[in-house]
Formats: structure tokens, sequence, C-alpha cells
């Protein structure tokens, strides 16, 4: 099963994907299910998870919440976060029976925002994956994050970080189609693979961390 679990639509400002548009672009590259991220709602993850009827391709309603310490994925809501705290964040995801991953924990930008600034070490109990491979960061940041998940024996996942329409499927979460995203992380038997946006015409590819 091929998931990209990080995906944003024109509910994120900074995005101008329509959610037809991610929603038909993802079954066209293979993918077997998405998770829609947008910042701080869900309502692009509302909008595509209506659209689609496939029972075969899975829509996660996600979100990519701005908190004290940085970004943080968050799967399988019921309803949005309203948050800002990172703890309480964790607690109200955890009673939505919901799921948590640190994206893009060592992404090098001018905006202190991207990268989270709490020891991982200090949390890998309340979390539930690691973004191993962003499709939008420079060569070196993914490679960092593989080296800290496996240090500290947590899921590693992949997402494109898709915000236009080329960027969809570049970078995806694997693991093993009799299983599901949700058992593949709580056992830890998730891979990933992808293309680094910026680095695509370089040849810069991933390893999956896991085969099956």
């Amino acid at each position: 099963m091929k998931y990209d679990l990080h995906n944003h639509t024109h509910y994120s400002k900074c995005s101008n994907l329509k959610p037809e548009i991610l929603l038909k672009i993802a079954k066209k590259k293979g993918l077997n299910g998405i998770a829609v991220t947008d910042h701080n709602t869900t309502k692009g993850a509302l909008a595509v998870k209506k659209l689609n009827k496939d029972k075969n391709f899975e829509v996660i309603i996600g979100e990519e919440v701005d908190t004290n310490f940085g970004d943080v994925l968050t799967y399988y809501l019921n309803h949005e976060i309203k948050t800002y705290d990172f703890f309480t964040i964790v607690d109200e995801v955890k009673k939505q029976n919901g799921l948590i991953s640190i994206p893009h924990p060592f992404r090098v930008s001018i905006n202190s925002k991207l990268r989270f600034k709490y020891p991982i070490e200090k949390i890998k109990n309340k979390i539930d994956a690691v973004e191993c491979f962003n499709a939008r960061m420079l060569p070196g940041n993914n490679e960092k994050a593989q080296k800290l998940a496996k240090k500290l024996n947590i899921p590693g996942t992949g997402g494109s970080d898709a915000h236009f329409k080329l960027d969809i499927g570049r970078a995806y979460t694997i693991f093993n189609d009799n299983s599901t995203l949700r058992k593949a992380l709580k056992q830890n038997k998730t891979g990933y693979e992808g293309t680094i946006i910026f680095g695509a015409l370089s040849g810069f590819r991933s390893f999956l961390r896991n085969r099956f």
C-alpha cells in the first residue's frame, strides 16, 4: 500500500490545489490513500473525503497544526484541533483516536516555526511517527530524520507535502497490503520512498527503511 501522508489544498493559504484535483492526481499516481493535512483546518480534508467515491481508496481527515514547538501532523480526526499547546493537542488527538506525526523535523528555513523545537526523544511515547521523507526538503534533511527515527525506534512516514499539482505523490508511506496504516504504525512496520522536489533534476532518491 502507498499512502501520501502530507497534502495541502487551497484551504491552506500556501497552496492552490483544489480538492478534486488532489484526489484525481493521487489516484492517477497509483496511490492507495492520502492524508489531507491543511494548516489549522480540516475543511480541505472533509471536501476531498466527500468527493471520494472509491471504497478502495482511503482519504484520511488530517490537519497540520501550528503549535508552540512547531508544526504537528494529525490524522484520523473527528473535528478540528483548535489549541496551540503541543501537549494539549496530544491529549485531544488521542481522545479522538487519532495519530500524531512530527513533520520535517530538520527543515532549514528562515521561518523558525517550520522546525520542531522540542527534543523528540523526550516525547517519543506521545507521538506515533516521524516524517522521514518529505519531498520538499533539501538534501540531507530527510536523512537526519531517518537516523533519529531509527535511533529512537519510532515509525517513519513519507509525504510529498504537496502544495501544487506536480508535488502530489512525490513521496509516500509504504506498508503491507494486508494491513492498515494504523496497524502498521503501531507495529513499526512502515517504509517510505520518494523524490526530493528541489533535487529531482539531479536524481536524488530515497531508500526504503523497511522491506516486507
